[in-house]
Order: structure tokens, then C-alpha cells, then sequence
């Protein structure tokens, strides 16, 4: 009889809810919220929100897409946390009374688990997915780190963000530039036109694994302050140069601190994931460093970079296959 998984996603401002049929994606569908876009950054009350507007057509979306009746489904995976928590109630609520009504199993997923084995999402039998061990650097808005992966059940993390992470320098340094948001995006597309060499910011000093990206973010700062306030139009005149060096600087700290982790595992596989992964001159740039130096590399296609249902449900379906399931008692966590 074939595993079918309903996979539910709502940890940040996209509602997402996908089909997994035997670890093959049906349908992933994702209602995104415009309405924090005024606002240049995330609202969480908003946020919950329109997550309650949008879960039922969202999951009945999928459901149609995929072909498949409620009674089909053979459990519920859902996004546990971290994340915001009205959000992520939302989701949590819908996922245990479509459970209850069903009387099937749920399955918690860790956000960031989600975003490790999203190179494993597989959209026909036969896709390519990463031999155990590797090396997994999560990028988004909220989290930075890397971890190596020895299985499903055997993940230790390396290196993680003291501070910032890469996507949220991204938003603030697009923040202060009045680009709008999410900045990631924006200043991917400005950087095209200009000069990565024109500014040079400073880069942590952080040893072994960790992240930090508050420095860089500082340096921007000053350079914004020291040249507005002797040309009032400097940002409007440097909008190109300014987001094509803020990139370049970025790319380079993760660059360095994926290449050190290389070093340090001898790992020879390295899969990427998170929102700053769909950057167009990171993975340029990772494709050609990373495997020059043999290593094999994933990097998921851009529509699964985002906050995504399709990456839950297909850590739900191994889960599933190792019958580890939770009862209703469980709850959303917001930190890790």
C-alpha cells in the first residue's frame, strides 16, 4: 500500500501544504502575504492572520492538484517549530483536527531538518538525491549554519550564527536603502548592474564554524552614514555598487566557512538549502568553487528554497517509514 503524506508549513509568513506519494512529490502549494511587504519585514500577528485565511484552500489546493481525497492520506506532517508561534499554531491546530478526523498519525518536523534534506524532494522516482554523509548549510532569513549528516537520525551541527544570519543582513542592509521587502531578492537583482569592487566592508573575525554577519551589517551602516551626510543622494547614485559589494562580501564569509568545513570533515558531498540559496551569484560562485575542488554539490531548485511544505513532507515520509510519531500533546516552538 503506497505512503501518502500531507505536509503542512506555516512557520514565517508562506502557507504551504504539499502531497508526498512513496518520497514523490504530488503538489506543493504556497499562499505568500504581500501585506508585509509596507511594513519591510515580517508582522507576526499579520502574519497568523492570513494564515488562517489561507490554510484550508491552501491544503484543499493541494490536495485537488495531487489527486488525492482525505481519506488517501496515511498521515499528517507538520512544521513543529522554530519558527513564529501564532504561525506555526495555525498550522499545528489544522494539522492535529485533520489527524483526529482521519484517525490517522502526525509527525512533527523540525523546520531547519526540513531545510537540510530538501535536496531529498523528488519530484520523479529517479531524481538524484545525496549519498550519507554530507555536509548540509542551511542560508535563510532566520537561521545560518552548517551541519554533517550521517543519516536521518544522526545530524550534528558545526557552526551556527551568533547573531545575524545571512538573510537578514540581506533585509536590514536593503531596509536602510528603502528597497523594499524581502531585500534578498532585490539586491540580488540590483547587484547585476553593479561594481562588487566599488566598497569593501569588514568581515567577522570569527573562528572555527560560526557565523556572524552584525559586523558587516555595522560597516554598512557607517559607510551609509559617513557619505549621506556629505551627499544627501549618495544611496539613490550607489544602489547598484552598494548591493553588488554587500553581496559579494556576504557570498565570501559563507564561501570561506563552507570551504573550512570541508577541510575539517573531508567530506565529499555538500547539499545547500534555505531562501538566500536561490541567490544567483551564490550558487555561480558555489558551483564553481565547491566543485573544482571534487565535492559534489546540491543546490535545490529555486522554488524549493523558500519556506516550502514540499521539504516537511518528505522528512514526514521517512519519519513515517521509521513509525516515529507524536500524539497531540505536542506544541510549536519558536527557538531551536
Amino acid at each position: 500500500m503506497s505512503v501518502i503524506i500531507l505536509a503542512i508549513e506555516s512557520s514565517c509568513d508562506d502557507t504551504s501544504a504539499a502531497i508526498i506519494k512513496d518520497s514523490v512529490l504530488l503538489s506543493n502549494v504556497i499562499a505568500g502575504q504581500d501585506v508585509h511587504n509596507y511594513y519591510g519585514g515580517v508582522v507576526p500577528e499579520l502574519a497568523s492572520r492570513s494564515h488562517q485565511q489561507n490554510i484550508v484552500p491552501v491544503v484543499d489546493a493541494a490536495l485537488k492538484k495531487a489527486n488525492v481525497k482525505p481519506s488517501d492520506i496515511s498521515a499528517v506532517a507538520f512544521t513543529s517549530g522554530p519558527g513564529l508561534i501564532g504561525s506555526l499554531l495555525v498550522g499545528v491546530s489544522f494539522a492535529k483536527g485533520f489527524a483526529i478526523a482521519q484517525n490517522i498519525p502526525l509527525i512533527e518536523v523540525n523546520h531547519l531538518m526540513g531545510h537540510i534534506f530538501t535536496a531529498f524532494v523528488k519530484e520523479k522516482q529517479t531524481d538524484k538525491v545525496p549519498k550519507f554523509p554530507f555536509l548540509s548549510m542551511t542560508i535563510s532569513g532566520g537561521h545560518t549554519q552548517i551541519a554533517i549528516v550521517r543519516s536521518f537520525d544522526d545530524i550534528t551541527i558545526l557552526g551556527k550564527t551568533i547573531d545575524d544570519a545571512a538573510g537578514e543582513a540581506f533585509d536590514k542592509c536593503a531596509k536602510v536603502m528603502n528597497l523594499g521587502y524581502p531585500g534578498g531578492p532585490i539586491i540580488d537583482a540590483i547587484a547585476k548592474e553593479g561594481d562588487p569592487n566599488a566598497f569593501v566592508f569588514s568581515k567577522p573575525k570569527i573562528s572555527g564554524l560560526d557565523f556572524s554577519f552584525s559586523g558587516l551589517k555595522t560597516s554598512f551602516l557607517y559607510l551609509i552614514r559617513d557619505n549621506i551626510l556629505q551627499n544627501p543622494n549618495f544611496i539613490e547614485q550607489n544602489k547598484a555598487n552598494l548591493a553588488a559589494s554587500l553581496q559579494k562580501t556576504i557570498i565570501e564569509i559563507l564561501l570561506d566557512k563552507l570551504l573550512l568545513a570541508i577541510k575539517q570533515t573531508q567530506v565529499k558531498t555538500v547539499v545547500i538549502g534555505g531562501g538566500v540559496a536561490a541567490n544567483s551569484l551564490l550558487r555561480r560562485v558555489f558551483e564553481t568553487e565547491i566543485t573544482k575542488k571534487g565535492i559534489e554539490l546540491f543546490l535545490p531548485q529555486k522554488k524549493f528554497t523558500t519556506d516550502n511544505a514540499a521539504m516537511i513532507g518528505t522528512v514526514g515520509y521517512f519519519k513515517y517509514i521509521q513509525q516515529q510519531f507524536c500524539d497531540l500533546s505536542v506544541v510549536p516552538f519558536a527557538r531551536v
